[in-house]
């Protein structure tokens, strides 16, 4: 099932300085990670749901330039921004 209303506005208001400040970058992170997450799960069910997969691809590669710009930027909410949602090793 996809994310819903209040499970965007909890990463949200986890992520963001407020409520309505949905156009951080680490805010646009999160989200893109949990849609990572759900379609990771989603693809051990449909191995062959190829159309998705695309758009897994084009979701991480998103993500891969947001966390490019937010480390050139701030390297200090970087850093803590993966450790929270525990994207790299």
């Amino acid at each position: 099932m996809a994310m819903t209303k209040e499970d965007k506005a909890r990463i949200v208001l986890e992520y963001g300085a407020g409520e309505k400040n949905t156009g951080a970058t680490e805010v646009q992170i999160a989200l893109i990670t949990e849609r990572i997450k759900y379609l990771t799960e989603h693809f051990k069910a449909n191995k062959k749901d190829t159309n998705s997969r695309r758009g897994l691809l084009q979701l991480v590669g998103q993500r891969r330039r947001l966390l490019k710009y937010l480390q050139a930027e701030n390297l200090q909410s970087y850093r803590s921004l993966i450790e929270k949602l525990g994207i790299r090793k």
